[in-house]
C-alpha cells in the first residue's frame, strides 16, 4: 500500500509539480503560484518539445514557455532551485528523476509520459517530507491516478470562474412596472433608470424586459447617462430577431459604442447568424469582416489524417460559418443588391472566413471580428485576441459554455466563461445569454429533452 505523504502546515511554502496540460493551457502558469516553489518534470519538457512546431495555440504555448525557462535560468543549473520572478515569487527547478519508491509505471502497468510525471511528483514528495507537494494538472484522469497513490493533486484554477450557475446572463425581466414609465420609454425612447430600478444600479449595458400585464418594452441601461434606452426589434440584412434576447444581442452587435460583445447560448439560438447579419449591416464602418473559429479536430485527431491540401482539410471546420452566410444570402433574390454586395465582399476578401490560428501575427484594426465557438479557447487565448484590437475594431465572441470540445477545458475554465465573468460592468462591453432555440421545433425538443 502506498505510504501517505505528510501534509504541511497552513502557511508553509508548498511545492507544485506542473503537468504538460497546465503549460499548454497557460504558458505563464509558473508565475501564478505566489511564494510557493514549482517543479517541472523533465518529461514535461520532452512533451513540450513535440509541440514546438506548428501554428496552433498549443505550439505557441510550448515555444513561449521554453523561451521563458531559458531566460530565467541564465547561467544557473536547472537542477537547482532558481528564482522565478521577483521577490514575491518562489523558485523552480527541473526534476530529472522519474523513479520513486512507488513506481506508477509498474502499478498502472504501462510506460507513458503521464506515469513518468507521476513518478517525478512522488520522488519530489519523498525527498521533501517536510513540505506539501501537489501535482497540478488539467487532466482529470491524471488527478485521479495521483490521488489513488495518496499524492495530492489539484486542477489549475487560474482563469477558472467559481460557479457557472451564477454566471452573468446580461438581461433581466422586470414585472409590475408603472405603465406610465413603460409608455415614456416607448414614446421618448428613454427613461431615468432610477425611476424604474429604484436603488438598484445594474451593470453597464444590461438589458431589461420591462412589463406590466400585456404592456412591455425592451431597454438597455446606459451607464454614462444612467438612463434606460429603448431597444427596438430591427432587421439586419434580412435577419429579424425572433425574441427579446435576440433583439438584445443584435442591439449590442449594432451599437458602435460597445466594442466587445459576448453571446452565449445552446445550438440553434442564432448566435453566429445574428453576429454575421449585424456585421454585414455595418459593413461600411469597417474595412473587413472576419469570421474565425478554433480548430478542434474530431476525436482529438490531428487534421493531418484528412485528405487533400490545407484548404481541403480545413473546409469541414469552417462549413458552419459558410452555412450562416448562405442562409443570409437565401433571404434575397439574384436581382437584389444585397446579394450582389455579399458576393462582391467575398470575392474582394472584405468577408473572410478562416481558422483562428490563421490570424496570428495580424493587426486587428478597422475590423469587425467574430470569434465562433469561443468556449474552446483558453482565457489566455481570449486575452491575446482582445489585446490585439486596434482602432475601430469590434470583437464578438459566440459560443456555448456547456459544449466543450477540448479535453482540458470545462464550463468553468474556458475562455468564454472567464471573459463574461471578468468584464461584466465595463462600458465597452455587453453580454447576452440566448435561452430560446429558434432553429426548429425538433431542435428545441432535442435541446430540452436529450
Amino acid at each position: 500500500m502506498a505510504k501517505k505523504v505528510p501534509t504541511a502546515k497552513k502557511n508553509e511554502r508548498k511545492i507544485f509539480v506542473l503537468d504538460t496540460s497546465v503549460i499548454i493551457y497557460d504558458h505563464t502558469a509558473i508565475k501564478h503560484f505566489k511564494e510557493h516553489d514549482v517543479v517541472i518534470p523533465i518529461t514535461v519538457l520532452e512533451e513540450l518539445d513535440n509541440f514546438k512546431k506548428g501554428n496552433d495555440t498549443k505550439n505557441f504555448s510550448a515555444r513561449e514557455f521554453t523561451r521563458y525557462v531559458d531566460l530565467m535560468s541564465g547561467q544557473n543549473s536547472l537542477q537547482e532551485w532558481t528564482p522565478i520572478n521577483g521577490k514575491t515569487h518562489g523558485n523552480f527547478k527541473i526534476e530529472m528523476h522519474n523513479s520513486s519508491n512507488i513506481d506508477a509505471e509498474k502499478i498502472f502497468q504501462e510506460k507513458k509520459g503521464d506515469h513518468r510525471i507521476l513518478n517525478a511528483a512522488l520522488y519530489t514528495a519523498e525527498t521533501n517530507p517536510d513540505r506539501k507537494v501537489i501535482l497540478v494538472t488539467k487532466d482529470i484522469n491524471l488527478r485521479i491516478k495521483a490521488k489513488s497513490l495518496n499524492l495530492h493533486a489539484e486542477d489549475y484554477t487560474t482563469g477558472k470562474i467559481l460557479t457557472v450557475d451564477e454566471l452573468y446572463t446580461g438581461n433581466k425581466i422586470l414585472d409590475k412596472v408603472d405603465p406610465n414609465l413603460i409608455n415614456q420609454i416607448y414614446e421618448k425612447g428613454v427613461c431615468s433608470a432610477k425611476d424604474v430600478l429604484k436603488k438598484d444600479e445594474p451593470c453597464a449595458n444590461h438589458y431589461f424586459v420591462i412589463k406590466n400585464g400585456n404592456a412591455s418594452v425592451l431597454a438597455r441601461y446606459d451607464k454614462p447617462t444612467k438612463n434606460l434606452k429603448r431597444v427596438t426589434k430591427t432587421s439586419s440584412y434580412g435577419i429579424i430577431p425572433k425574441n427579446a434576447e435576440q433583439s438584445f444581442a443584435l442591439d449590442a452587435i449594432m451599437n458602435p459604442d460597445i466594442k466587445l460583445v459576448t453571446v452565449q447560448g445552446v445550438a440553434g439560438t442564432g448566435k453566429t447568424l445574428l453576429s454575421l447579419a449585424g456585421a454585414l449591416e455595418q459593413r461600411r464602418n469597417y474595412h473587413q469582416i472576419y469570421l474565425a473559429r478554433p480548430i478542434v479536430p474530431l476525436s482529438n485527431k490531428d487534421i493531418g489524417y484528412l485528405p487533400g491540401d490545407v484548404t481541403s482539410k480545413l473546409n469541414p471546420y469552417m462549413e458552419p460559418l459558410w452555412d450562416n452566410l448562405k442562409y443570409i444570402k437565401s433571404q434575397f433574390t439574384e436581382k437584389d443588391k444585397e446579394l450582389k454586395q455579399i458576393n462582391e465582399m467575398i470575392e474582394n476578401e472584405k468577408i473572410v472566413i478562416c481558422p483562428l490560428a490563421f490570424i496570428r501575427g495580424r493587426s486587428l484594426s478597422n475590423m469587425f471580428f467574430i470569434v465562433d465557438e469561443a468556449q474552446n479557447l483558453t482565457p489566455h487565448e481570449v486575452k491575446t485576441i482582445i489585446t490585439r484590437a486596434g482602432e475601430n475594431t469590434k470583437i464578438v465572441f459566440t459560443g456555448d459554455i456547456y459544449q466543450i470540445d477540448t479535453p482540458y477545458l470545462d464550463s468553468q475554465s474556458n475562455g468564454l466563461s472567464y471573459l463574461i465573468d471578468r468584464l461584466k460592468g465595463q462600458n465597452l462591453y455587453a453580454h447576452i445569454t440566448l435561452q430560446k432555440g429558434e432553429r426548429s421545433e425538433l431542435a428545441n425538443i432535442a435541446n430540452e429533452l436529450l
